[in-house]
């Protein structure tokens, strides 16, 4: 089906995602790569037979979904290329807040469950949307509240990733529709204290420094292997706030880090990037 068959929603369904990738490793690195078009309200990732390889991304805003769509469609995610189509139908976050939730009859859900399906192809081929991710899975932590909420204010402009167009309306190094442009603050936030990043003579690697406990290898390549020229991340044995990622060359090497400076991973955390020295 193509995106242009279902109407924009807030939510985003992802598949054609590794199986092999622990749960909780998936929604980091989805919140890594897609947090950066705007708010994320809870990403549902299912590890039962039926969905997997699957997840959903739920935005703040409609706009943050379009352009999450259009930018990360066919993006090689852990080595297989990402399937990206609206939700059919509003997840049951946003139906709150839009005060349209409906009760599902689950005893009617549970009946038809119970029915024989003809083939096992038809199974695999019927349409899926944001509500059939079951309440409860066995082993799978309930999200009781939305992740970490990514702030738009000081966060790079977007950029797209390399051979793919940017959405209508919007040019490389344009801020999102509703974002807050570095430099600006929102009524009552306190301006945050002077960052100040040490300036290296260019090199083919980067430092990184002000990382976030729960970083790892896997989720800063999803971060920067979309740009030309990306070779490795490498982390520092005990400590976690700290990685180097190497590029070909210089210039490969300054287009990312101007691009993701500041980046903010969890709301706490402002990644820095700098030349590594000589």
């Amino acid at each position: 089906m193509s995106v242009q068959d279902t109407r924009p929603n807030h939510t985003i369904y992802i598949n054609n995602l590794n199986e092999k990738i622990k749960k909780d490793e998936l929604k980091k690195s989805l919140y890594a790569i897609f947090s950066q078009f705007g708010q994320i309200l809870d990403i549902l990732v299912s590890r039962n037979l039926k969905m997997r390889g699957q997840a959903f991304v739920i935005f703040k805003e409609v706009s943050s979904a379009t352009n999450a769509l259009r930018s990360m469609q066919g993006f090689p995610f852990y080595d297989k290329p990402m399937r990206i189509q609206y939700s059919k139908t509003d997840s049951d976050i946003i139906a709150k807040m839009k005060g349209t939730y409906v009760e599902r009859d689950r005893k009617k859900e549970k009946r038809k469950v119970k029915v024989p399906e003809p083939s096992v192809n038809k199974k695999a081929n019927a349409p899926l949307t944001a509500n059939a991710v079951p309440q409860s899975v066995s082993g799978m932590p309930m999200m009781n509240q939305a992740p970490r909420m990514m702030q738009m204010s000081g966060q790079p402009p977007y950029m797209p990733p390399p051979g793919m167009m940017p959405p209508p309306g919007m040019a490389p190094g344009q801020m999102p529709p509703g974002s807050i442009p570095p430099g600006q603050m929102m009524a009552g936030q306190m301006p945050p204290p002077a960052q100040t990043v040490p300036e290296n003579p260019p090199n083919h690697i980067l430092f990184l420094t002000n990382l976030p406990e729960e970083t790892n290898e896997l989720m800063l390549s999803m971060l920067f292997n979309q740009f030309p020229g990306f070779k490795e991340v490498r982390l520092v044995p005990g400590r976690h706030d700290i990685a180097f990622v190497e590029f070909d060359n210089e210039v490969q090497a300054g287009a990312a880090r101007d691009a993701l400076q500041g980046f903010k991973i969890t709301q706490s955390n402002a990644m820095k990037i700098s030349f590594a020295k000589k």
